[in-house]
């Protein structure tokens, strides 16, 4: 669907475009002969309310040539330089929220067409602890946003009991890594985020509700939070605490332990922020450099609303920087 408006609104910008070019340097340049011609056939004493009359331009041209810069402005600036998205999931809850409306910096890895996504311009690439909107791999189509958590020549391990990360850079296939990135955890504390439960499928499997530490919902588990720090990036996670990884559905990679990866080239491996509700790259592998759509940096509006409802209040509070 995203590619798709991209490309009606490369197509309207093309068409508007050529009708505004031969409207200036055309048509315009006639009306202005036919109205000269007019005027000097009378001796100058048509006003300009009759002139304007005397080829006259067409409605829907004029229509077309004044649509015409809004759109190129609104193509340039959501193509290579900022779009908005929606969070439409708690995979990245604490950090995004449902109903969070965020700025995605376009330019921050690389100016690239708004229609195939091949890079034009190298800009920059990810770093540990970036929160990243991309192309989910398994169909381009569907828009995701996780952190990203390895690095290419990365190895990463995650412990599903431990529930923690390990990162050990510049490492290759077949190859020792040479020592840990500096990854640490505070201690683990109840959140203010409780979850529900339903019979449905997708990352979030029922509701999340804010909900002080001495209230509960009927049905529903409280989630816990710790601070993880990715070197010298530091956010806070969401865990339930009554949930096991399904380990047997983690992405297999060839030669490589279960729930040990190492990325290739060019690829990152990006993990959500509420790690028991993420569907990531443990489950589905990684992420090429051309999926990368851009750097998420801030929010700028927030409305109350759980999965697939509608909002029932505004979260101003929440507007403001992603870390």
């Amino acid at each position: 669907m995203a590619n798709m408006f991209a490309l009606i609104l490369v197509i309207a910008t093309l068409v508007t475009g050529l009708l505004w070019c031969l409207d200036k340097f055309v048509f315009a340049p006639k009306r202005r002969a036919a109205q000269a011609n007019a005027q000097a056939a009378v001796n100058g004493e048509l006003d300009k309310d009759t002139l304007k009359k005397v080829a006259a331009k067409p409605g829907w041209l004029e229509t077309c040539a004044s649509v015409f810069p809004v759109l190129a402005i609104v193509l340039v600036v959501r193509s290579f330089i900022y779009e908005p998205f929606q969070i439409p999931s708690g995979s990245m809850m604490p950090t995004l929220l449902i109903g969070d409306f965020i700025i995605v910096e376009k330019y921050a890895y690389g100016i690239k067409d708004p229609i195939f996504q091949k890079t034009l311009i190298e800009t920059g690439h990810p770093k540990r602890g970036d929160v990243v909107v991309f192309k989910y791999p398994r169909n381009p189509t569907v828009d995701y946003i996780k952190r990203v958590v390895g690095l290419p020549g990365d190895r990463v391990v995650y412990d599903p009991v431990a529930k923690q990360v390990t990162v050990e850079p510049n490492c290759s296939s077949g190859q020792a890594c040479d020592n840990a990135l500096a990854i640490t955890y505070s201690n683990v504390e109840p959140s203010n985020f409780v979850e529900t439960f339903s019979s449905g499928s997708g990352e979030a499997r029922g509701g999340f509700w804010q909900l002080p530490l001495d209230q509960n919902k009927e049905g529903g588990e409280r989630l816990t939070t710790r601070t993880e720090k990715l070197g010298d990036v530091a956010h806070s996670i969401l865990m339930l605490p009554i949930a096991q990884d399904q380990v047997g559905l983690y992405y297999r990679q060839p030669g490589v332990q279960t729930a040990s990866w190492i990325v290739p080239p060019g690829q990152y491996f990006m993990m959500g922020d509420n790690r028991d509700n993420s569907e990531d790259s443990r489950y589905w592998g990684f992420v090429p450099e051309q999926n990368l759509v851009g750097k998420a940096v801030a929010i700028w509006m927030s409305f109350e609303k759980q999965q697939g409802e509608w909002p029932t209040g505004v979260r101003l509070s929440r507007i403001g920087g992603i870390h």
